[in-house]
């Protein structure tokens, strides 16, 4: 049974009667998937949470680590379907804390790596509510290191850029000439929807079509995908793959290095061309 069926409602927090001193607030990382990646603080503190408050991207192998009497609140968010807005979360954890709760906030990732951890402290202390950040592994190291293709390299990229595929304000208008440099990583979170537009965009802005590009799938977990191609047909390589979001876009000469680790952990490949 999937640890998201320990399910409340997240609306149901007050708690009534006395006023109590205010709790703390975790924002903790559950890195990129693979349970043996969360650190150890991560760890010890879901491990004795009364409150956790969890998103979509964390995976059962972390859930089934978290406090066995704790009381479990989902609120993540898939695409078009977003089970809280970001607004009431906030509300949410500041609730949970005036009724004298610690309360965890677990995100898949690191909690400041496009997870709105920065969002949610703001609020809290704004609010005179104790937090604490928890890091954890972001899913582009995590996924760099179990594929092969390192982020940064000597040879091939003396930078790396971390991006998300969409704005706040729900367009893709990236910064193209930023991203489209040569030598240099380009990662991307959340932008399997618009990869079209991301791969079309950074060819008109010269980055060159046969740029090696990759897209993996659950990275980390034994459900990990990892698609490699041509910058130029990537799209239309992961359509005919027909690969899910969660999904990570890596690109630079780097992904080229991909098939010197091995593909013990890939469930599906489709090999770099010339």
């Amino acid at each position: 049974m999937s640890m998201h069926n320990r399910v409340a409602d997240p609306r149901q927090c007050s708690a009534g009667g006395a006023s109590r001193p205010t709790g703390k607030v975790y924002l903790v990382g559950a890195g990129p998937g693979d349970p043996d990646l969360l650190t150890l603080k991560a760890a010890r503190v879901i491990g004795s949470a009364k409150v956790v408050v969890y998103d979509h991207l964390v995976g059962d192998g972390v859930l089934a680590l978290v406090n066995r009497n704790a009381r479990m609140i989902y609120v993540g968010k898939e695409a078009g379907n977003h089970s809280l807005p970001q607004d009431q979360i906030n509300d949410l954890l500041v609730e949970l804390a005036r009724t004298g709760l610690d309360v965890v906030r677990l995100k898949g990732g690191d909690p400041f790596m496009f997870g709105r951890g920065g969002e949610e402290m703001e609020e809290l202390l704004d609010h005179g509510v104790s937090c604490e950040v928890v890091p954890g592994i972001t899913a582009a190291c995590g996924i760099s290191a179990c594929t092969g293709m390192p982020l940064t390299h000597r040879d091939h990229a003396r930078s790396v850029i971390f991006t998300t595929g969409h704005l706040k304000d729900g367009t893709v208008n990236l910064d193209w000439p930023a991203l489209a440099r040569p030598n240099q990583t380009v990662v991307i979170y959340m932008g399997l929807g618009a990869l079209d537009i991301i791969c079309r965009e950074l060819i008109a802005h010269s980055l060159p079509g046969d740029t090696p590009a990759a897209v993996v799938h659950a990275g980390t977990t034994d459900r990990q995908v990892v698609l490699t191609d041509r910058l130029d047909r990537l799209a239309a390589s992961v359509k005919r793959a027909r690969l899910k979001s969660p999904a990570l876009i890596m690109i630079g000469s780097i992904v080229s290095l991909h098939a010197l680790l091995g593909k013990e952990r890939q469930t599906e490949e489709l090999a770099l061309t010339a």
